[in-house]
């Protein structure tokens, strides 16, 4: 499927979901002695949608996976203080809410990983280097896959065409 806006990339809404709940999670009581923690934390979960919404906007594939490898670093220091919280007694009664927000952030890295392995192997170099040319060759590519997957299924309905 292909996404004109960030805002309806799935991924994006798992990580403002993530933010949400973190600014949720971060109003407990427990964090009153911890405002560093809990503002690193925050910065870091909305760090994730904001590299996600920067990488999509820039139009070439490059800058979008540089954005895709820092959101998901991001996504990574979201989970190791969210490792940091269930090691510290002080937020024991949170711990089932810890659990849950660990989960949301380890999809996220799983979602950003696929992404970027796809765009690793895509080929497409963003809409930012589209011109007519590459229009022109992305078209009679499409035209040549479509006569040859053509092509093959004749051969596999007609075996006899296959020794012509």
């Amino acid at each position: 499927m292909k996404y004109k806006r960030f805002e309806d990339l799935p991924v994006w809404q798992a990580a403002i979901e993530l933010a949400r709940r973190t600014y949720a999670f971060t109003s407990h009581d427990a964090f009153r002695r911890h405002a560093g923690l809990r503002d690193q934390m925050e910065r870091a979960t909305h760090s994730i949608s904001n590299n996600i919404a920067e990488g999509f906007e820039r139009g070439s594939t490059n800058e979008l996976l540089a954005f895709l490898y820092i959101s998901r670093g991001s996504a990574g220091e979201v989970r190791s203080m969210q490792c940091l919280l269930e090691r510290v007694p002080e937020f024991s009664p949170l711990q089932s809410e810890i659990c849950n927000l660990r989960s949301a952030a380890e999809s996220i890295s799983r979602q950003l990983y696929g992404w970027i392995e796809q765009l690793k192997n895509a080929g497409i170099t963003g809409q930012r280097h589209l011109n007519d040319n590459t229009r022109t060759r992305t078209a009679a590519k499409k035209d040549q896959d479509a006569f040859l997957q053509e092509l093959d299924r004749i051969r596999q309905a007609d075996p006899k065409q296959s020794e012509i």
